[in-house]
């Protein structure tokens, strides 16, 4: 029980990840994005792809640095081309726009690296090793990847709190008239968000790197954890994402092992059902007064 428990917490951390990027992007721009999972895709492709520059053996995770900047720079990029165009636009056009981009960023990656399952070729040491504690056995990438982003999600609480763009950002997502009328560039902000959001899901593919095959249309079983994590937790809530993530990957966990590995994805669904029904709002969420 307690070897399950573990398991299911480390891997709902990096889950938590993956939910606080898409809980940011819709905190402040009041849309989903359907193609988060596919961004942690391009993330897991430029690991492997940067991983060719490294001494065998070498650690993928020194690869945080270039891997973060440039999904920040393609999200900033795919914001320019196509989100900004549908900004105010209904919710219709950014369901559309976003799925779409799904399929775009899927048969890109499949024309480029083929449709192969790849892998990134990590010492076994990393791979597969591990230590034990209290009778429990902890697999060195998961605890890594646990670390790594309980680290991400304090950095956003702080940035949100205490620096003068997280609270340009939590003012737009209050009001974005009453946002600009104080001199906010919410464009600018918005812009901001999406490629934080973005680059989050590209750290969060390059931590899974060596637990993970790596192949074109991946990313859609992730973006289903997100949105399940994000709607537990409370839409727009970093930590209710945190709290839906760690709940997703113990419910994974839990069922995998007792149940069988198939019927996770019921398991998850079906404990969304049940907050639904008494938590329209989700866990964390805060119940909204409709005129």
């Amino acid at each position: 029980m307690l070897q399950v428990t573990v398991n299911g917490l480390l891997i709902g951390g990096v889950y938590a990840l993956i939910a606080v990027g898409l809980t940011m992007i819709h905190g402040v721009m009041k849309i989903v994005n359907f193609a988060q999972g596919d961004f942690l895709v391009i993330g897991l492709f430029l690991t492997y792809a940067y991983y060719t520059f490294l001494p065998d053996g070498a650690l993928p995770y020194w690869l945080i640095i270039p891997v973060a900047a440039s999904m920040y720079l393609i999200g900033c990029i795919i914001f320019k081309l196509s989100i900004n165009r549908v900004i105010g636009q209904g919710d219709s056009n950014y369901i559309l726009l976003t799925i779409g981009l799904s399929f775009v960023i899927q048969n890109t990656l499949q024309l480029i690296f083929g449709a192969n399952f790849r892998s990134v070729p990590v010492s076994d040491e990393l791979r597969f090793g591990s230590f034990e504690m209290f009778e429990t056995v902890f697999q060195i990438p998961r605890v890594i990847a646990f670390a790594a982003a309980a680290l991400f999600v304090i950095f956003v609480n702080w940035f949100l709190s205490h620096t003068d763009i997280g609270r340009a950002m939590r003012a737009t997502s209050e009001n974005r008239v009453v946002a600009e009328s104080l001199g906010i560039r919410t464009g600018r902000i918005y812009v901001i968000a999406f490629a934080i959001g973005t680059m989050f899901a590209g750290v969060s593919g390059l931590l899974l790197s060596p637990m993970f095959l790596v192949f074109p249309t991946l990313g859609a079983a992730f973006s289903t954890v997100a949105m399940s994590a994000i709607v537990l937790g409370g839409l727009g809530n970093i930590k209710g994402a945190l709290l839906g993530g760690l709940i997703i990957g113990l419910v994974e966990s839990f069922v995998s092992t007792y149940i069988s590995v198939t019927v996770a994805l019921a398991g998850i669904n079906f404990v969304l059902m049940l907050v639904l029904i008494f938590r329209p709002y989700g866990l964390l969420g805060k119940r909204r007064r409709v005129a």
